[in-house]
């Protein structure tokens, strides 16, 4: 695997980087109800926290009407596809196992949804609600090869752990 690449503020190592911005978060959504707003929130922040590496941060929601299916939520970065059937490219693989994706190449990915040609790498990771239920899946991108590793697995999964339930 490719070696992450870091975008943490000098002095502060990603692993850092991820406790401080999940604390932020935590921080600005405690006491929200509003699932939306909490989406909003922590695409943000990690947009605004992580960019340039990441290229596109957002959520997929599950779809009420349609379960088997995620429709864009908030989100920050360039166009985004505006449904994705569970089992269809990444994000429908990790709303489907429940599970983190972490891909090197978007392009090798089989059944890779391109929503914006520049996207190379991905990862995402699913977000459950208190009574384990699936909400949404976190989509992150970059424009890099290999640009997500353990750390951001690490670190995305605890802000995703935390985000319904602070």
């Amino acid at each position: 695997m490719a070696e992450a690449l870091s975008t943490a503020p000098a002095g502060e190592t990603l692993e850092q980087a991820y406790v401080r911005v999940a604390e932020e978060i935590a921080a600005i959504v405690a006491g929200e109800t509003s699932e939306t707003a909490r989406f909003a929130t922590a695409a943000c922040v990690l947009a605004q926290n992580f960019a340039p590496r990441f290229f596109w941060t957002g959520f997929y929601v599950v779809d009420p009407l349609k379960p088997a299916e995620l429709v864009v939520g908030p989100y920050q970065g360039t166009l985004g596809c505006l449904r994705i059937p569970f089992g269809k490219g990444v994000c429908g693989a990790a709303a489907a196992s429940g599970e983190t994706q972490l891909v090197e190449d978007v392009h090798a990915f089989p059944g890779h949804i391109a929503c914006d040609s520049r996207s190379n790498s991905e990862i995402v990771v699913p977000v459950f609600r208190a009574d384990g239920s699936l909400a949404a899946v976190l989509d992150v991108d970059s424009e890099s090869l290999g640009a997500f590793g353990p750390e951001d697995r690490d670190g995305l999964e605890a802000i995703c752990q935390v985000l319904l339930t602070a």
